[in-house]
């Protein structure tokens, strides 16, 4: 079954669906159509967006709205001031992680443009993902996951 997602077309939306762990997020409207996709996250204090991962087929583009996110990269951990923009290209140059480090909620879009299939790694979970907009064998559309080795 497909998971369920809340949609939104404004990054200003007053409330997010809570996620857990002190994220929310909304995905912003998208089409089949077209692979260019963002969504709107919160962190509350302490949280992170998932663990540090790189992506196979996805570009991803960080644009800060409120609040200091730290962004982990393979170049080590800094901290993004409101308006800053951080680019994760394909592959392990773009590897990342998103942590609020500070006491204020932080508010950032996350754009992306997604390539089918995907693969994303998680080193430091030793899990790989694939997915793919297309449908598999069992007739939903293709997700697996695997241990790294």
């Amino acid at each position: 079954m497909a998971e369920e997602r809340a949609y939104g077309d404004n990054v200003f939306a007053d409330e997010l669906p809570e996620l857990g762990d002190g994220v929310r997020g909304l995905r912003m409207e998208r089409s089949d159509d077209c692979p260019l996709v963002c969504a709107v996250w919160e962190l509350d204090p302490g949280a992170a967006i998932g663990p540090y991962h790189l992506h196979h087929g996805t570009d991803e583009l960080l644009i800060v709205l409120s609040g200091r996110p730290s962004v982990r990269t393979p170049e080590g951990e800094r901290e993004l001031a409101p308006g800053s923009v951080v680019q994760f290209p394909r592959g392990l140059t773009g590897a990342h992680q998103v942590v609020n480090r500070t006491d204020e909620v932080v508010r950032y879009v996350m754009a992306a443009f997604h390539r089918s299939p995907e693969v994303i790694e998680y080193p430091e979970e030793g899990v790989t993902i694939v997915g793919a907009r297309t449908t598999g064998a069992d007739g939903e559309r293709l997700f697996k996951r695997f241990p790294a080795e």
